[in-house]
């Protein structure tokens, strides 16, 4: 059971005060409380405090999400950090900008923004969509490196979804839509980036006709969108990191407060960090602000998520561990979670998608490891699914509602799996679920509920099956296996369960979707 955090506070009464802030951004933090306003309650912005948090059941429960990242940049139709990589002379998005626009000296990002329409967007049909499909949670973007929020931001006045573009609050409405069918809703951030991920926009052509022409992000008129570096290095825009985070306490504290509006004005379920837990002790505020105004149990407890790709970041129970692009070795002991898309993160036209195939492949590996799988489908500059996209959706819908008994509220088993596939060892990190090989009719993943294990085999077996890791007296020491059949049918299967594994060949036709993945339910004394 859920409750607001006004109806926690008054069922808490005087509960204690959260623990007192520690290490240098606490004693920085006490002397700067009029800036940085934490929401008062259970969690402070220290990692002794933030401790006390507990990854909710919902989540682990959850497994699957649909992702919008969308914003400006995906109505450019050209892929991923257009807003960077148009201001990079001789990149293939600078060259692209260059043949439809003109130069970025005389039309620049903030030009662009217009082009974010939204003029086919129906976020109550798309949910629905996405409902079909199995999702159990939603997330819009809130803000890219680009320094565009998609709702009424009250620090970002300007440059945000309400005030142009679409002119609509896009956060609120993707919300409204998933809250009304009972989604848990989510946030991402990227914000905390986007101060060094800018800097080309402070440059120039290096050669050519307008060789020396200041880009708009020297513009100080600009600077709410680009951002000021009047206070920075003189070489700072030559030498920044894309993902460096250095920047200085202002555009930190501002940071802060951004975030800070997000969560109060949305109070998300969820909040997805682009990298690491920011600029630390401004990083804990965000943490700490989002368990305290987020959703709670009866007891008080955050029912938030806050999720973060730095694994030191998790390892204290703070957070959840998020891998972008990325798969696990292995059954990890907490609940986690990849990140990824069927194609580019922004829109690109053109381009080649995942296949509903290697979709499944990745879930039920992800679920077998006790992770979650975040999926975007990015939308255009109209905010409608393209045809592709549709069919994509379709095959995943189909297949999981045959196959969804066994996916959601599971638990791993004692092991993930077995198969030829397990045998390919994968670098545990990032971006590499391109290396996971694809899966067949001999690769199976196990999850557990209760007295049952679902077992999911990734195609359709010729002949007999046979799960050697459920060998009587074999290493798994399984219990005795009662009943056997396939999702998706109702008679029980005839088995063989003895020192070799459990034995079995399936009757009647190929269902459908048995080329994406079948799943069978085995119940045990």
């Amino acid at each position: 059971m859920t409750f607001t955090r006004r109806q926690a506070l008054r069922l808490m009464g005087s509960a204690a005060p959260a623990m007192a802030m520690q290490s240098s951004f606490g004693r920085m933090l006490a002397q700067t409380q009029s800036r940085i306003d934490l929401t008062p309650g259970k969690y402070a912005a220290s990692r002794p405090s933030l401790k006390a948090y507990t990854i909710p059941d919902w989540f682990a429960d959850a497994k699957f999400g649909i992702w919008s990242h969308w914003g400006p940049q995906s109505a450019v139709g050209d892929g991923d950090w257009y807003a960077r990589n148009m201001y990079m002379q001789g990149s293939d998005q600078n060259k692209y900008h260059v043949n439809r626009f003109g130069p970025p000296s005389k039309f620049g990002y903030k030009d662009c923004i217009p082009l974010f329409t939204a003029d086919r967007w129906d976020p109550e049909h798309l949910m629905d969509l996405y409902v079909k499909a199995g999702a159990k949670y939603f997330f819009s973007m809130g803000v890219h490196h680009d320094n565009f929020d998609l709702w009424n931001s009250k620090h970002q006045p300007r440059w945000n979804s309400v005030a142009m573009g679409p002119k609509k609050d896009v956060v609120g409405l993707w919300s409204a839509a998933a809250r009304k069918r009972g989604l848990r809703f989510g946030v991402s951030e990227h914000l905390s980036n986007s101060f060094d991920w800018f800097a080309p926009a402070h440059g120039s052509d290096a050669t050519g006709p307008l060789a020396g022409v200041p880009y708009d992000g020297t513009n100080p008129a600009f600077a709410d969108l680009y951002h000021s570096y009047a206070d920075m290095p003189a070489d700072f825009a030559k030498t920044a990191q894309a993902m460096g985070r250095i920047a200085p306490d202002s555009w930190k504290l501002q940071y802060f407060h951004r975030i800070k509006d997000l969560v109060d004005s949305y109070q998300p379920d969820l909040l997805y960090t682009d990298g690491g837990m920011e600029f630390e002790g401004f990083g804990l505020a965000t943490v700490a602000e989002l368990y305290n105004v987020g959703p709670v149990d009866q007891h008080g407890n955050s029912e938030a998520v806050y999720t973060s790709k730095t694994k030191a970041d998790c390892d204290g129970g703070i957070c959840v561990l998020d891998h972008e692009r990325g798969v696990t070795d292995n059954i990890w002991p907490a609940p986690w979670q990849t990140d990824t898309c069927i194609g580019q993160w922004h829109y690109k036209l053109g381009q080649t998608y995942k296949t509903p195939k290697k979709v499944i492949d990745l879930l039920v590996d992800i679920v077998s490891k006790n992770g979650n799988l975040l999926l975007n489908f990015p939308l255009p500059a109209s905010g409608e699914l393209d045809a592709e996209e549709r069919r994509i959706l379709e095959g995943i819908t189909s297949w999981m509602s045959v196959n969804g008994e066994g996916i959601f509220h599971t638990r791993p088993w004692k092991i993930n799996g077995e198969g030829p596939a397990m045998a390919v060892k994968v670098a545990q990190q990032g971006f590499n679920e391109s290396k996971q090989p694809d899966l067949g009719a001999q690769d199976i993943r196990f999850t557990s509920k209760g007295k049952s294990m679902f077992a999911f085999l990734q195609g359709w077996p010729q002949g007999e099956v046979v799960i050697h890791s459920l060998a009587v007296n074999g290493p798994q020491q399984p219990d005795k296996v009662t009943a056997v059949r396939m999702l998706g049918r109702d008679e029980n299967l005839k088995f063989t369960h003895d020192a070799t594994g459990l034995r079995l060949t399936l009757p009647g036709s190929k269902p459908t979707t048995a080329d994406l993945g079948i799943a069978l339910k085995i119940n045990f004394a």
